[in-house]
């Protein structure tokens, strides 16, 4: 049994070094093209997607967070935020968690805040944490869904596209989402 543990642990640490960010950051021009490519994905995957995002305040896209656990797990990724298109700011989000997980998962995350007042909170709070200063409503669709904008009430909405890997848990809860420097 201990050594079914131990070989376990060891899978757990190889694969969480085999798909760790790069030792550096990423530039503030691939963040961009990063971005670009997961909005243009979703807007090409969902039907409304485009159209949702015109009519929300702001869009925070995390091409790629990275999560990974073993009992005790973490995630990361680094993203934009987008105003009427445009790059405002660039952020990270980060995570941890103890309980029953196991596995590595990469996705991407799109955050819209639909209210003026939800981004303006947004900006405004260093280190905003998601279920304690703002709560996200996950939207969960499939390839080929479609959005019905008239029944989103949420002032801010999440979605999380392509999981791949094996994590048990899907949350954004506990989050903490921070502006950082490019």
């Amino acid at each position: 049994m201990f050594r079914q543990i131990v070989r376990i642990a060891v899978f757990a640490l190889v694969a969480v070094v085999a798909i760790a960010p790069r030792s550096q950051a990423a530039s503030a021009p691939e963040i961009d093209a990063d971005v670009r490519a997961t909005l243009d994905k979703f807007f090409y995957q969902i039907e409304g997607a485009r159209g949702l995002a015109n009519k929300s305040a702001g869009v925070l896209v995390f091409p790629s967070v990275v999560k990974a656990g073993f009992g005790i797990g973490g995630e990361y990724g680094e993203g934009a935020l987008l105003i009427h298109g445009r790059t405002v700011d660039y952020y990270n989000t980060i995570s941890a968690s103890i309980g029953f997980q196991l596995g590595i998962q990469e996705r991407s995350v799109i955050i819209m805040f639909m209210t003026q007042s939800a981004l303006q909170q947004f900006r405004s709070t260093a280190g905003w944490k998601v279920g304690v200063d703002g709560s996200v409503a996950i939207i969960t669709l499939g390839v080929g869904g479609s959005i019905d904008t008239n029944k989103i009430t949420s002032p801010v909405i999440g979605f999380v596209l392509d999981p791949k890997g094996l994590m048990y848990n899907l949350t954004l809860e506990g989050s903490k989402i921070s502006r950082i420097s490019r």
